[in-house]
């Protein structure tokens, strides 16, 4: 299984690559954004480790080129600490954020949590939620109401997967957050209204009546599915 690391600094990128190779891993390494690009396209990793601040091109800049047509999971990695930089990192589809120092056992324990929230700890999760005129494919990353398909990003999505897989469940802002984007001792509650409200917008634009994401105050959020009359 290829892990992607990007990291101008090479002694980063070798204790990293050590590491994953210890976890069964075959590193790929790339010192600018340019490469890193070049060698996702070309090796088709199962994950990717990606430096914010490389030469040629940045990592928020390499991230949202990968996200324009792949749901690869990415760790973003920097030295700089500020909230702001974490959630336009995590925004633009980051799956984590770690920030420098940081502990190579630590990055391989996210790594290995990511993957196993994808694939599910018993690998039988079921790979498609259908409730009433909705379809959520994680097999191919779909949505689809009625005979109409709906354009998420990747969190959305999987914001939905959580919701709609766990119907007239009440999860918490804290744990909607910890579990899509994966770092339970960082983050704002407004990330997660930020993206719900964008996820309902898409989903409000088809017809159905019988199935809301709904607000508990106080509380968060469920996917309601109500009773047939």
């Amino acid at each position: 299984m290829n892990i992607l690391i990007a990291d101008d600094n090479k002694q980063i990128s070798s204790i990293l690559a050590e590491y994953a190779r210890k976890d069964g891993f075959t590193p790929i390494i790339a010192h600018d954004g340019a490469d890193a690009l070049a060698k996702f396209n070309k090796y088709k990793p199962a994950i990717m480790l990606l430096d914010v601040m490389m030469p040629v091109m940045d990592g928020f800049e390499v991230c949202r080129e990968i996200r324009k047509d792949s749901n690869v999971p990415v760790i973003m990695i920097t030295a700089r600490g500020e909230d702001f930089e974490k959630i336009m990192g995590l925004d633009i589809g980051a799956d984590d954020y770690i920030v420098k120092p940081f502990s190579p056992g630590e990055v391989m324990a996210r790594v290995r949590a990511i993957l196993r929230r994808i694939s599910g700890a018993d690998g039988r999760e079921k790979q498609i939620i259908t409730l009433r005129n909705l379809k959520v494919n994680l097999d191919d990353y779909t949505v689809t109401i009625g005979n109409n398909e709906v354009e998420l990003t990747k969190k959305e999505f999987e914001l939905l997967w959580m919701l709609a897989g766990n119907k007239n469940k009440v999860f918490s802002r804290e744990i909607l957050l910890n579990n899509i984007w994966g770092y339970e001792y960082f983050g704002d509650s407004r990330t997660v209204d930020s993206h719900i409200k964008r996820l309902r917008s898409k989903l409000d634009e088809y017809p159905h009546d019988n199935w809301e994401i709904s607000t508990i105050w106080g509380v968060g959020y469920k996917f309601e599915v109500k009773q047939d009359e």
